[in-house]
């Protein structure tokens, strides 16, 4: 990258344009937003390692679009090793349904519906085959208790996996046999009028796909592992036994490990950088948060593949003004990312984007991969309850993971003289509410707008892929007046 004006100061996201350049990008379907990191992420973006953003719901999601999600570190082992081998098991292309047996009733499904952006219930029978599909509508007017079965309306549209379009649904890899195969999906779902249909394999309910869903599998690679299966990454803090919690979690399966702390730059991340190289993991391991490059050197120099990037920026985060500590984000990620470029690592971007345009801010500074945190906690993904102002608008909760909130289960072990104490230090937000946009309520939502914001991007700068986007970014530095000129006016003065 390189700057029309150079700066003077340390600079934040909305300090900063691109300008465009000469392309021979001719669509922005023809760019590769692949990361270069070892994780093998066909997109790059990171679901945050925090309790109410990621859980095994947003896991599958992003590694089905070919991001990566990271279970958090308070999540207690036997969670991780059931999640982990939930994800393992779920399909690359179709999406996991909510189902129920008939005998269920009305409120149940009512119950489940919000835990998934399609809106409906697959009613399966004892053979696990699909005896009907009801949603929300069909549930309007009836008994709260009355069973599934009676208030099914219709035969709903059922997709066979095997020979769908002469393509195979079920297939590992992408392929023009799998793209016939949803184009022959989108096709039956568009002339019977649905936008939703279970798919069967064998006579067995195998999965669900929607119209978007067909239609973002041929833009979107899932992100598998060697096997064939979604990837999942894990956190794990500094303290305690970090050898034995990271042996099990790759025992379990995981992809990538986070060593995770609010500030990546002390001895006790080195220690623990240490103890999971000495597992000799062969997977990536990345370590933060830090914001300079000496740090990024030392913590690559100590084994890190990958630093995360980020002290303060966050919207759950408080440091900044409770402690003085941190940094404008983007000049963080330009210093780092050069370092760890120059050492042999790379960069996650970790906090403060909060429009498309700040992830290709951040891509074009040098990071391989942004992580997105509370912008992704107001999903039908994301594992908190969905619940309801009082004018009717649905949101979720989000919080800090060094809030009361985050770190009660952290300090259960304590007793109360400890536990007492230690919550006279804590900090962050621990209570904010992260509004659904009825227009994007799927984080698949959030994603097509990120990537498509961010291939125009690079299709404006000429630039291909992500490291020639590095290569090609022109960047200038605007006031805040600038920056206002740029946002859209929804009327005239």
């Amino acid at each position: 990258m390189r700057f029309l004006n150079e700066p003077t100061t340390d600079l934040t996201y909305s300090d900063i344009f691109l300008v465009p350049s000469r392309s021979d990008v001719t669509s922005r379907l023809d760019v590769d937003l692949a990361a270069d990191d070892g994780t093998g992420s066909a997109i790059p973006l990171v679901a945050a390692n925090m309790t109410a953003v990621t859980g095994k719901r947003m896991a599958e999601t992003m590694a089905r679009r070919g991001g990566l999600g990271v279970l958090p570190q308070d999540v207690p082992l036997e969670v991780i090793r059931d999640v982990t081998a939930w994800i393992k098991t779920r399909h690359p292309v179709l999406e996991t349904p909510v189902s129920l047996a008939p005998s269920d009733t009305v409120i149940d499904a009512l119950h489940l519906m919000g835990k998934r952006p399609h809106g409906a219930v697959v009613v399966v029978d004892e053979f696990g085959a699909v005896a009907g599909v009801v949603r929300a509508a069909d549930c309007e007017g009836q008994d709260r208790f009355a069973s599934l079965a009676s208030v099914i309306r219709h035969e709903p549209l059922v997709l066979d996996a095997k020979t769908l379009g002469g393509g195979d649904l079920g297939g590992e890899t992408p392929d023009g046999g799998r793209e016939a195969a949803l184009r022959g999906a989108f096709e039956a779902m568009d002339a019977a009028g649905t936008d939703y249909a279970p798919v069967q394999k064998d006579g067995v309910l195998a999965g669900v796909l929607t119209r978007k869903g067909a239609l973002r599998s041929t833009l979107y690679r899932p992100s598998l592992d060697g096997n064939g299966r979604l990837k999942v990454a894990a956190a794990v803090g500094i303290n305690g036994d970090v050898a034995g919690r990271a042996a099990q979690l790759l025992a379990a399966g995981v992809n990538v490990l986070v060593l995770d702390t609010a500030h990546g730059h002390q001895q006790k991340m080195f220690d623990a950088l240490a103890a999971v190289k000495s597992l000799s993991p062969g997977v990536p391991v990345v370590a933060g948060n830090v914001v300079t490059a000496e740090a990024t050197r030392e913590l690559i120099q100590a084994g890190a593949d990958i630093v995360k990037v980020g002290v303060g920026p966050g919207a759950m985060c408080t440091p900044r003004m409770k402690k003085a500590v941190g940094r404008p984000q983007y000049s963080a990620v330009l210093e780092c990312s050069a370092a760890a470029r120059e050492a042999g690592g790379r960069v996650w971007a970790d906090g403060g984007v909060r429009y498309p345009r700040d992830v290709a801010l951040a891509l074009a500074a040098g990071a391989s991969q942004v992580m997105i945190g509370s912008w992704f906690a107001g999903t039908h993904e994301s594992p908190g309850d969905l619940l309801l102002d009082a004018s009717g608008r649905q949101y979720k909760e989000s919080f800090g993971m060094a809030s009361a909130r985050a770190v009660q289960n952290r300090n259960q072990r304590e007793d109360a003289f400890e536990k007492d104490r230690k919550a006279l230090f804590e900090e962050g937000i621990s209570t904010s509410r992260m509004y659904v946009d009825a227009a994007r309520p799927g984080v698949e939502d959030l994603l097509d707008m990120i990537t498509a914001g961010l291939r125009s991007s690079m299709s404006y700068a000429g630039a291909a892929d992500l490291a020639a986007f590095r290569d090609r970014a022109v960047a200038g530095i605007q006031s805040a007046a600038g920056y206002e000129e740029g946002r859209p006016v929804p009327q005239s003065w």
